[in-house]
């Protein structure tokens, strides 16, 4: 599989708190990106595998209402895990 153990603790190890800090919002928005980008490599190799296209657009619609959410709480919060992702310009 893609995702093991060890590669979800980096990746909250980066981004959240600490490796075993798998709640906060940065943390899990980095772990969807990582996903999503998984699933659009898939998809550009299989067009009509469209059970995995659904999965993405759920990961998409769930990263998105994280996003919405950090931003109203925390606006700082907010830009800093944009531009450490590189998610918008």
């Amino acid at each position: 599989m893609y995702l093991t153990t060890d590669k979800k603790k980096e990746i909250f190890a980066k981004h959240g708190k600490s490796d075993a800090d798998t709640g906060s919002a940065e943390g899990q928005v980095a772990l969807f990106t990582f996903r999503i980008n998984h699933l659009s490599q898939h998809l550009k190799k299989n067009q009509k595998d469209f059970n995995t296209e659904k999965s993405l657009v759920k990961l998409v619609g769930k990263r998105k209402r994280l996003l919405d959410y950090l931003k109203q709480k925390d606006i700082a919060r907010y830009r800093a895990i944009i531009a450490e992702l590189g998610l918008r310009k």
